[in-house]
């Protein structure tokens, strides 16, 4: 049986995008992209919506050029390894072309219990807007934030507003500029 984590980059205002739905400001720096290379050995399946899975294609085939590092080679190595739950009402079967990924038109709170009941390792659910009902409901276990030393002022927070959460600290590091905070939550 797995456990449902949720991890996101954050301003320091709480946003993972500004208000035009940008995040290039939030791209990782060398230690915080290994440390996320590390991190990936926990997780067994992503969950993740549409557009978070477009981008995340990037890392299905390596580039023709030499231009990624063994960091980069061993991310996308350990990101083929995961299976992949895709939460998307826009995309048809077949825009999800992949034997690891599986398409999901209405992701409901039974189906992701299911999804986590059966993974081998970590569920991660990428994304507020993916996230926002597992956290309503009170079904994630583990919240990882890396902190970018940045104000924007207002987009799309990674928390529901009105969400109210008690969590215990359980590891923090400082990566560069970037703060990772790792969170539990008692009651998942």
């Amino acid at each position: 049986m797995g456990s449902l984590s949720f991890t996101a980059t954050v301003s320091l205002d709480g946003y993972v995008a500004d208000a035009d739905g940008d995040f290039n400001w939030s791209g990782p720096g060398d230690d915080v992209f290994r440390f996320h290379v590390e991190r990936m050995g926990l997780v067994s399946t992503e969950v993740l919506g549409r557009r978070t899975y477009r981008l995340m294609q990037y890392w299905d085939t390596d580039p023709k050029d030499d231009s990624w590092g063994a960091d980069e080679h061993e991310f996308a190595r350990r990101w083929r390894g995961i299976g992949l739950v895709v939460a998307s009402s826009t995309l048809a079967p077949a825009d999800v072309a992949s034997e690891r990924a599986r398409l999901v038109p209405d992701l409901g709170l039974d189906e992701l219990e299911r999804i986590v009941r059966d993974a081998p390792g970590e569920v991660e659910i990428f994304g507020p807007t993916t996230a926002e009902p597992a956290i309503r409901a009170g079904m994630v276990h583990n919240y990882r934030f890396f902190v970018v030393p940045k104000v924007i002022g207002g987009g799309l927070r990674a928390l529901p507003a009105d969400v109210r959460l008690d969590l215990r600290l359980v590891e923090q590091r400082q990566l560069g500029s970037t703060l990772y905070a790792h969170y539990v939550a008692p009651y998942a």
